[in-house]
Order: C-alpha cells, then sequence, then structure tokens
C-alpha cells in the first residue's frame, strides 16, 4: 500500500512538472509571436520610412534644372566646353528655344539638345554629361578643324574657310578665337573659279602645293592666289611664285626652287615675281 501512495505521488509530482514545462513552452511561443509582430511592425514601419524618404530625395530641388539654365552663361546649371569656332552665345541663343526639363536631371533627355546643336556646321560631335547635386549639364563641344582659309585680297580677313573634312563655312564663325594654323588662299568666289564648289581633290591639291614649296624653299607659305586659276601664284617670304596652270607638270616646275632661291637671296634689284610657268626655264622678274 506504501508503495503504491508512494507511486501516486511521484505520478502527481511527474504531472505537475510536465504542466509547468508545457506553461514554459507556451509562453516562448507567445513571446517569439509578440517578437514577431513587433520586427513585422518595425519592418513595416522602416519601409514605409524609406518610400517616404525616396519620394522626399527624388523630389528635393537639387535634382532639377534651374529655369534659367539655358538663357544664361551664369546660371551655374550650363557649362560648356571645346567650342572656340562657334561662341558660347551662338550656342545659348540656340538652346534657348529648347524647354528646360521639368523632370529629375537623372531622367532628363538629352538627345534633342544634341540635335539642336549639331546644326552649327563647324560641330562636328556632342557629348552631353548630366550631374546632379546641384543638378548641371555639361556639354562638350568637338568641332572640326579649320583647313584653309579664303579671302579675296591678302590684305583683307577670311571671308570663309574649309575645315578638314572639306566642309565650307562662312564668315559668322570669323575670326577665330583659337590661332589655328591654316593656309590662306585668295578668290574671288565668283570669277573663274568658285571655291564654293571646291571638292576634297581641290583642296587637297591646293595643300599639297603649299607643303612642297615649304620643303623646297625653307620657308613659310602666306598665301597662294587663285583669283586666276590660269595664273597661280604662291607668296612665300623671299620672293612671290609665279606657277602659272596647276597642271600635272606644277609639282616637277615647283622642285627648282632650290636651285633658284639662292639667286633671289644675292639679288639688290627688288623682285617682283619668280616665274616657273614654263616647263625648261625659269626667270626672275624684276619690279620696275
Amino acid at each position: 500500500m506504501e508503495e503504491e501512495k508512494y507511486s501516486q505521488q511521484e505520478e502527481i509530482v511527474d504531472g505537475k512538472r510536465l504542466v509547468k514545462k508545457m506553461q514554459r513552452r507556451r509562453h516562448v511561443r507567445q513571446g517569439r509571436k509578440r517578437m514577431n509582430v513587433i520586427k513585422t511592425f518595425l519592418c513595416l514601419v522602416m519601409n514605409i520610412a524609406i518610400i517616404f524618404a525616396l519620394v522626399y530625395l527624388t523630389k528635393m530641388p537639387w535634382w532639377y534644372l534651374p529655369k534659367n539654365a539655358f538663357s544664361t552663361s551664369d546660371s551655374g546649371a550650363l557649362e560648356i566646353l571645346n567650342n572656340n569656332i562657334v561662341s558660347t552665345q551662338k550656342i545659348l541663343a540656340a538652346l534657348k528655344t529648347e524647354k528646360v526639363p521639368e523632370v529629375p536631371i537623372y531622367m532628363a533627355k538629352t538627345k534633342n539638345l544634341k540635335d539642336k546643336l549639331m546644326q552649327f556646321p563647324p560641330i562636328e560631335d556632342v557629348y552631353i554629361r548630366r550631374y546632379a547635386f546641384p543638378a548641371r549639364l555639361q556639354i562638350i563641344v568637338r568641332e572640326r578643324e579649320p583647313f584653309i582659309t579664303v579671302s579675296p585680297d591678302a590684305k583683307v580677313a577670311p571671308v570663309a574657310f574649309f575645315t578638314k573634312d572639306g566642309k565650307l563655312i562662312g564668315r559668322e564663325y570669323l575670326p577665330f578665337k583659337k590661332d589655328y594654323k591654316t593656309l590662306k588662299v585668295l578668290s574671288y568666289g565668283n570669277k573663274g573659279d568658285d571655291y564654293a564648289k571646291w571638292d576634297m581633290k581641290k583642296l587637297q591639291k591646293i595643300d599639297n602645293i603649299a607643303r612642297l614649296i615649304e620643303t623646297y624653299s625653307g620657308e613659310t607659305v602666306e598665301y597662294i592666289d587663285l583669283r586666276n586659276p590660269e595664273d597661280v601664284y604662291v607668296k612665300i617670304k623671299s620672293v612671290n611664285i609665279r606657277l602659272g596652270r596647276l597642271d600635272e607638270n606644277v609639282y616637277e616646275r615647283i622642285k627648282r626652287i632650290p636651285s633658284i632661291i639662292p639667286q633671289v637671296q644675292l639679288m639688290d634689284s627688288k623682285i617682283k615675281y619668280l616665274d616657273l610657268r614654263w616647263e625648261d626655264t625659269n626667270y626672275l622678274k624684276l619690279d620696275e
């Protein structure tokens, strides 16, 4: 009997322990549920806060170009680089017709700005970079390189110029801000040889003649007089060279220059020109 009584007491004790154990487990589960609820709530709050922060950031004024970005050169929102032929004023005048983007700078389209600037004949390409904080644009211009300038007289400023890719550009882009090394050619443009019709083959021939004369004379060509295509002159420092027609033999005639230049330098009389028109004869024409 005592053993049975003792066994029943042990069962009661074990039952109480089991109940307490189950209660502890239930409290742990409830605590975890509360923590999960709190974590979920905090995550929701943080996500909402992040969304509001992102919306606020996208609406900050530093993302937007000012309304006067294209109307003044000192707005601080527009930087124009490498434009040595097309003036900043001309570029701004063209951009004034474009609407300033009303979206954040990272969403702003720049193709229309590039297309606008590509209409300027001296401009070969345009690169546009976007920056934020504050919002601004950087326009980097790549211009065609001047090659030959055209003038009606040696003492008159150029009225047009050709670029190295053969494009003819008018006087509205002259004079150059940068000191370009170009070949000066005299031409009326409407008498005998219209320079507006010159192609790359013609330009390269003119340039080759100038470079060849500089090589054989050791002097820089000041200008080539093409006002009469049938009687061409080339001016270097020491003498005016009369080449005549620029036919297939002109290069052979130019090669005779080294043998004549020493005579020019020894002459006391003023020389009008060195005549290289003839195939087998050259002479110095004295100024009367």
